[in-house]
């Protein structure tokens, strides 16, 4: 298992070394955290914005360009997943456990303090729709479909290994099995140790937070950890089913308990406003998604504060979530037309995001701005962790539902660390779509041993910081494949004698 496999050994070691530094340094590591973050928002801010903004607009282009009649597999593949299963599994890796974290958080917390003008206002309301949204839109969920494209493109069509250095073909060509290749795969295992990571550290924290609302259990690190534990336990458990069991199940019944949870509060609560939020709010975004997908505020410390820490951040999270999240959305969509591929995992997720914030974030602006309700504002702003069970308060059978969403957040947790340990053991397995099942659990250990780092070494601000300066690097690895990607792309609509063939090539 490790003798011949240099892309295991190497991402074994770098993520133990990580993890050693995180122990014995972890004082330092609190203390440095906002250095590091000032010093690559200011230098990096704009490459990520502009970055980001591009493969959007690329992603659209290749839904309605002639590259869209393109499948992902031979001509004659069909999917393995009906489209229901395959949404359910893609949604649930893609968004996982922030989902719940932010539900209300977010959007209450940018009408206290929105990056521009008064807060607690009509136009803080709106404009802290409109950025939830852009947070959790096509942004995201961009980045994960251009590495999942990418890679069932050449993993399916071109019969390359299932590993992210297969994207850079056309450029590296066979030195892929190389130096070059090798180092691509293994920073894409690290900076997808840390993100499964951080999710599942920040999924302690909301679900320990939840059980010291509901039953008073101290919201301790020794909480935290238990946590962890038996997190680690179950999704251990679910891993070693296979995709086909363990995380279709486990996704489907996500997608089921999430809806139970939202048509809840969309007939309990403000159900016409919640209805006009979501158009006022969709309609806002897609006006307005250049110019926020370009704000700098080179002239506003405040707003570019704001930026900083909250849409840098997002989608410095995202791309350490976009190696595994699009690999794991290559392996369940074989046999999808690329035009079908970009418009399930661009638009679909975008609008069952803006329907979830709509719901529990504009129901909770409604609580504070129509109702009065200021206490529930004041305990979003003393801690985001306690917002969404505050909120849950104020409806019916708050016990029963904040119990659920402590479920919803248990399951998300399960999903994003399984289809994470699963991709995790595929890439260092050199591509291997049914890796083995003692390489899943020793990756299940290391997202478990690190997760308890940041748990100890000082919760959400450490992980913010660290996620940030880790996935820096990839974004330029993002330009290259929006690069790649097209250039192979154009290979299949040249003359016969023209094309590239890269299966002889690769032996």
């Amino acid at each position: 298992m490790f003798k011949n496999n240099l892309i295991l050994r190497v991402s074994l070691v770098i993520s133990l070394a990580f993890m050693v530094f995180g122990i014995i340094f972890r004082d330092w590591l609190e203390k440095a955290a906002p250095a590091f973050l000032s010093f690559n928002v200011n230098y990096f801010g704009p490459i990520y914005l502009v970055v980001t903004l591009l493969i959007v607009i690329v992603s659209v282009y290749l839904m309605f360009s002639k590259y869209g009649t393109i499948k992902l597999g031979k001509d004659s593949d069909k999917p393995e997943f009906s489209t229901i299963s395959w949404i359910s599994m893609l949604f649930a890796a893609g968004m996982g456990i922030g989902l719940v974290f932010w539900a209300t958080a977010e959007p209450i917390t940018h009408y206290i303090s929105p990056p521009v003008g008064e807060g607690s206002t009509s136009e803080s309301a709106e404009l802290s729709i409109k950025y939830t949204f852009f947070h959790w839109g096509l942004h995201p969920w961009a980045l994960f479909g251009l590495v999942g494209l990418g890679m069932a493109y050449f993993q399916f069509r071109k019969k390359l290994p299932a590993r992210v250095s297969s994207i850079f073909y056309p450029v590296l060509g066979d030195r892929i099995y190389g130096p070059w290749g090798k180092t691509i795969d293994i920073y894409a295992i690290f900076i997808t140790v840390i993100g499964i990571a951080q999710a599942f550290g920040l999924g302690a924290i909301q679900i320990s937070e939840g059980a010291n609302f509901l039953w008073g259990f101290s919201n301790t690190t020794t909480v935290s950890m238990f946590i962890i534990v038996f997190g680690t336990v179950l999704f251990m458990i679910s891993a070693l089913t296979g995709v086909n069991r363990g995380i279709k199940y486990l996704s489907n019944f996500n997608m089921l308990l999430a809806f139970v949870l939202m048509m809840f509060i969309f007939f309990i609560g403000p159900t016409k406003q919640i209805i006009d939020i979501f158009i006022t709010g969709t309609g806002s975004y897609i006006s307005d998604i250049v110019a926020m997908s370009s704000q700098l505020a080179p002239f506003n410390g405040d707003q570019q504060n704001w930026v900083s820490n909250w849409t840098i951040f997002y989608l410095a999270w995202w791309l350490t979530w976009a190696s595994f999240v699009g690999a794991f959305i290559s392996r369940i969509s074989k046999g999808r037309t690329i035009r079908e591929f970009v418009m399930a995992v661009l638009f679909l997720p975008s609008i069952l995001c803006f329907i979830w914030f709509s719901i529990f974030g504009g129901a909770g602006i409604h609580l504070i701005h129509d109702l009065g309700n200021s206490m529930l504002g004041e305990a979003v702003n003393t801690d985001v962790t306690q917002a969404l069970f505050s909120f849950l308060e104020y409806f019916p059978m708050s016990s029963l539902t904040s119990a659920l969403m402590m479920l919803l957040c248990l399951v998300f947790f399960i999903t994003s660390a399984d289809s994470g340990t699963y991709v995790l053991a595929m890439f260092s397995s050199g591509g291997n779509i049914n890796p083995d099942n003692k390489i899943k659990f020793i990756w299940g250990l290391i997202i478990f041993s690190i997760s308890a780092v940041f748990i100890i070494a000082g919760g959400l601000e450490t992980i913010k910081t660290v996620v940030i300066v880790v996935s820096t690097p990839f974004i330029i690895f993002m330009l290259c494949m929006t690069y790649t990607i097209l250039k192979a792309l154009r290979s299949e609509f040249k003359k016969p004698e023209e094309k590239e063939d890269i299966k002889s090539k690769t032996g």
